[in-house]
């Protein structure tokens, strides 16, 4: 049984697409052990209360410094002690020590094509106003496991998304998230929870 942390800042839009695929057997063999938010009025949390999952909101604005807060949300995911920590539209950095606890076991979803609008400063909406701003006809989604770098780790699939001629941010952002961040994050993690993938110098490869 895969157990996971599922780490979110906002709606929860994409925990609430795990939580339905768990409930449909698309993700199988995996339980939610609890749901941690920066945000203490974060949807999230709430979605997370409605179906019976553990909540915990670790917000920086309750500790002294950046440190304080990075040594208690690594201390509290240890003692959750999941298989796997999925972000899953979560708005902080993570810590070094936790991705060095947890190397190769934090899963990030972003809304776009990495290497493609990625990085420092591109998060939410904001990566798809500079989709529309650059004018690509082609964006998507993507879902890695995390390191050190932004954005920078193993890339375990993709998925594209076109761009049509009167999109909006707002509109943009809905098709992503359906045709493609909603598909790939459960299948990423029915993947991990059956052993279908592998890491091998720095590359992710299916069995």
């Amino acid at each position: 049984m895969l157990k996971i942390v599922v780490c979110v800042s906002g709606g929860g839009t994409n925990l609430q697409a795990i939580m339905d695929a768990l409930d449909a057997g698309k993700i199988t063999d995996t339980e939610i052990l609890a749901v941690i938010s920066n945000n203490a009025g974060a949807g999230a949390l709430e979605r997370a209360r409605a179906h019976g999952i553990p909540d915990f909101c670790i917000s920086p604005k309750s500790y002294p410094d950046r440190e304080a807060f990075n040594r208690a949300f690594t201390d509290r995911v240890k003692e959750l002690a999941p298989d796997i920590v999925v972000l899953a539209g979560f708005l902080v950095r993570i810590p070094p020590q936790m991705v060095q606890a947890f190397s190769n076991r934090i899963v990030n979803i972003h809304p776009s094509l990495i290497p493609s609008f990625c990085g420092v400063g591109y998060y939410g909406l904001k990566v798809h106003e500079k989709v529309l701003e650059r004018g690509v006809k082609i964006t998507g989604a993507t879902v890695h496991f995390v390191n050190e770098g932004m954005d920078e780790g193993p890339i375990i699939a993709q998925k594209p998304v076109m761009i049509e001629q009167d999109d909006t941010p707002e509109i943009l952002q809905r098709r992503v998230m359906e045709q493609a961040e909603w598909i790939l994050l459960p299948q990423a993690i029915d993947d991990i929870a059956h052993g279908r993938l592998e890491i091998r110098e720095g590359h992710v490869y299916r069995r």
